[in-house]
Order: C-alpha cells, then structure tokens, then sequence
C-alpha cells in the first residue's frame, strides 16, 4: 500500500485557488428517479484539502492547505448562484468531505441551508466514515431532499485495501444504510480501471460488481468514473504497469451493461473523454451517445465509425 508521504511527494504542484470564489460552476441536466430531467447547478467549491490521501484522486489540485475560513464557503456560494440560472438540483463540490469541519465549517452550515432555500435537493459529497449525525442536522436545516454521494471505488478485495480511501466495503454499507435509514438519498462513485487491477476483461467485470453491490447496499445512483493518470503517483504506476487507462469501448460496455441491471440510475463520467479515445473522427457521436444516456437512461445504439478504426 501506498502512504501518504509516498502519494504527496509524487504531486505536481497545486493550482492558485482564492479562499472566498469557488474555482468552477456549471449548469446542466439530469434524469430524477422518475425518469423526469431535471436543471441542475452544480458549484465546485474551493476548500481545505481532504484529508484522505486516495491513491487515484487528483481532486487536492484545486484546494487550500489550511482549514477554510469561516465564512468564505457561503460567500463563494452566494457568487456561484449569481453566475447560473435557476434550477431544481444543486451539487456543492468540495472535492472531499462536507462533514469535514476542517473544510466546511459546521457555524457555516445554517448559513449554507438557507441559501438552499430555492433548490429541491441538495447534493454534497462525503466519506463513508464520516457519515453521522452532522449530515442529519445538515438535512434537518434545509427546505429540500439531500443527497449524499460517497466514493465506493471498487470491491475488490485486492484493490480496494491498497487505494488508500481507509474504508472497507462493510464500511460503506454502514454508511449506506445509515443514511437511507434516515431518509437521505445516496449517490456513489465508481471506478473502471482503478489502479493495481490491470487486466481489461476483470476492470470492467468488477466496476459491474461494485454497481451491483452498490444497489445492494440501497444506494440510488451509481457514476461511473474512468480512472485518469495525471497526479504524480498515478503516472508512477502506469510506467511501473500498475495501472492500465480504460478505453471508450470498456467504458461503453461498462455503462451498457450496468444500465442493463435496470436497478437504479447509472451514468458515465464523460469529462476529458478524449484522453480514452482512439479514434478522433467518431469519439463526438460516441460521447454524444453516452450523454445521450445519461440523460435517458436507455441503452442506445453503439457508434458506427466511417473512419475505418474497428468501432462498430
């Protein structure tokens, strides 16, 4: 296993982040368990760096090293809204743990709530380990539903010890159930092709196991996340052959089949989709075809490609 000394060393440096404005904003759409597609803002929050060193994350690269200011969470919020439209849903990234009082201030939090007023869910992201009663007081401050996405990752027993996340699968399902037993909604993070599993067949068998135990857990939306080298120990591992990048097609197949268990909502991350891509002439319409997805939540048709590559 990988420490986080050995993790931190291998970084690149960080990006100039300013503690008051979040570092993104977008706005797009999303199918709600009902199959209705619903507005979503999504602000990407910029806070103290987590404190879990996970193997694969390259999320620290837009975050402070020192505890958030109080305050500076809502007013970077009270920003973020004034750029986007309104909508149903709001995502409040904070590439970590909300319910780590180093990152979020708990005396925010109120404030935070109200300024939620308008939004009928709240979605926040969060470690298993530190789901407990912060997020029930968080639910019990706002007007809508939260939701709380937790990274799964993978369950392979092999896999899931060495990325260095400091949780197990009964873990997660603690967390799981911890949460649905409170009425809370539940989103988690899935990886094809995490590191230390390298063989292309047994990355996307066991992201499909992770989806299903992840069901099996309660959990209502599964997201599927093609891992990507770029933050130093990752690069270590691709040259040490570690770690093998997913290709679109696995990533295709992946999110087909999973769409296919028909146990919830599932969708693909399509971010930087041209870093898993061979083929530059039909990656627009197979990318479109995933968004396509998400928004539907239909298998549809798989890309002919013109160009000659092999894609069906």
């Amino acid at each position: 296993m990988k420490t986080n000394k050995e993790i931190i060393d291998l970084r690149p440096q960080k990006k100039q982040v300013n503690s008051r404005r979040p570092y993104n904003w977008l706005h797009e759409q999303e199918p709600d368990a009902e199959g209705t597609i619903r507005r979503v803002n999504t602000l990407f929050l910029t806070n103290k760096e987590c404190s879990f060193k996970c193997v694969m994350c390259d999320l620290w690269k837009d975050t402070l090293d020192e505890p958030t200011p109080a305050g500076a969470i809502p007013e970077q919020i009270r920003l973020g809204l004034e750029k986007l439209p309104a909508a149903d849903m709001i995502k409040l990234y904070n590439n970590g743990n909300f319910f780590d009082k180093k990152a979020i201030p708990p005396e925010d939090h109120a404030e935070i709530a109200q300024l939620m007023d308008s939004y009928e869910t709240v979605l926040v992201e969060n470690h298993p380990k530190l789901c407990n009663s912060s997020v029930t007081e968080f639910q019990q401050m706002i007007e809508g539903d939260l939701e709380v996405a937790m990274g799964l990752e993978s369950i392979h027993p092999d896999v899931l010890p060495q990325l260095n996340k400091q949780i197990t699968t009964d873990v997660f399902k603690q967390a799981a159930a911890f949460l649905k037993s409170n009425g809370i909604k539940t989103r988690a993070f899935i990886l094809l092709n995490p590191p230390f599993l390298t063989d292309p067949r047994e990355n996307i068998e066991w992201s499909l196991k992770a989806v299903d135990f992840a069901f099996d857990c309660g959990i209502d939306t599964c997201s599927i996340i093609p891992t990507r080298p770029g933050n130093g120990i990752m690069d270590r591992l691709l040259e040490d052959g570690l770690f093998v990048p997913p290709t679109l097609h696995a990533l295709e197949e992946t999110f087909d089949r999973a769409l296919a268990l028909n146990r919830g909502r599932v969708f693909a991350d399509t971010w930087d989709l041209y870093r898993f891509s061979d083929c530059d002439s039909c990656l627009p319409s197979r990318k479109n075809r995933l968004e396509k997805m998400n928004l539907t939540q239909k298998i549809l048709p798989l890309v002919r490609c013109d160009a000659g590559c092999g894609n069906l």
